[in-house]
């Protein structure tokens, strides 16, 4: 069995959110949350918060799963819909500003 959980449009850039999430994908759940609160990247604590999520899933609705035989399936981080923004320049031009959305999908299941 597995459990899922996604955070949609998270406001980082999904490069970013990718360089957190290749560093837990197929670890074991327990495993992967030490490692995501000692890391330094901002990502880290978004990633956390849905692995927590999936974990509570897995446990609570699917079949009551046991949480220390839980390992990190699949990991997605996807583009979500960007933000965008005019900056004024000089001699009344105006740059386009994008802020990037991501949409992280976290997928445990037991070994």
């Amino acid at each position: 069995m597995e459990a899922k959980a996604i955070l949609r449009f998270a406001r980082i850039t999904p490069r970013k959110a990718r360089r957190v999430v290749d560093l837990i994908r197929g670890k074991r759940a327990s495993e992967a949350m030490v490692s995501l609160k000692f890391m330094p990247y901002r990502g880290a604590k978004l990633v956390e918060k849905v692995l927590k999520s999936a974990m509570a899933n897995a446990e609570q609705v699917n079949d009551h799963l046991d949480i220390d035989k839980l390992r990190v399936k699949t990991v997605l981080v996807d583009q979500g819909p960007m933000m965008k923004r005019m900056e004024p320049r000089a001699q009344g031009r105006a740059n386009m500003i994008k802020k990037k959305t991501s949409h992280i999908t976290i997928v445990v299941a037991e070994e």
